[in-house]
This record gives C-alpha cells, structure tokens and sequence, in this order.
C-alpha cells in the first residue's frame, strides 16, 4: 500500500473529509433526485475506502506490536467514559 494520496486513491483524511461534505449537502435537502443518488453512491465508495484503510493500519498495528514481542492486542477504553 502507497501512503502517497492520488486522485484515485485518496488518503484516509480526504476520504473522510470527501465524506463529511457528502453528508452536509445531502441533509440540506436541496438535492435532485439524480443528484442525491449520485452522492450518495460516492459516500458509499467513499466509506468503503475507509473501512478499508483502517483495517490496513489495524493489520499494520498488530504487525509492529508482534514484532516487538507484544502480540496482544487490548482494546482501547476512554478514560472519561460516562
């Protein structure tokens, strides 16, 4: 996997920012029909772009940490959990 951004392959902070703008016009409700459909069917590239590189960095992580004898893996608790 490359870590340089193309228009292509966007990287994970432009897909999420794609992402966000996507859903901001799409709760405006300004949209044709056709328009709308379009979005939504780029959200939907957009958030399986994602998925995708967040289960690359997760399969990295756990690489590196196997690496330096630590092989498991905790899962991540908020300190300010309410």
């Amino acid at each position: 996997m490359s870590d340089k951004a193309t228009p292509a392959n966007p990287s994970f902070e432009q897909t999420i920012s794609e992402l966000e703008a996507i859903v901001n016009e799409m709760e405006q409700g300004d949209l044709p029909l056709h328009e709308a459909l379009q979005k939504f069917e780029r959200g939907i590239e957009l958030s399986r772009l994602s998925q995708k590189a967040l289960v690359e960095a997760e399969q990295k992580v756990r690489i590196l940490t196997e690496q330096n004898g630590d092989s498991q893996l905790q899962d991540f608790a908020a300190d300010n959990e309410d």
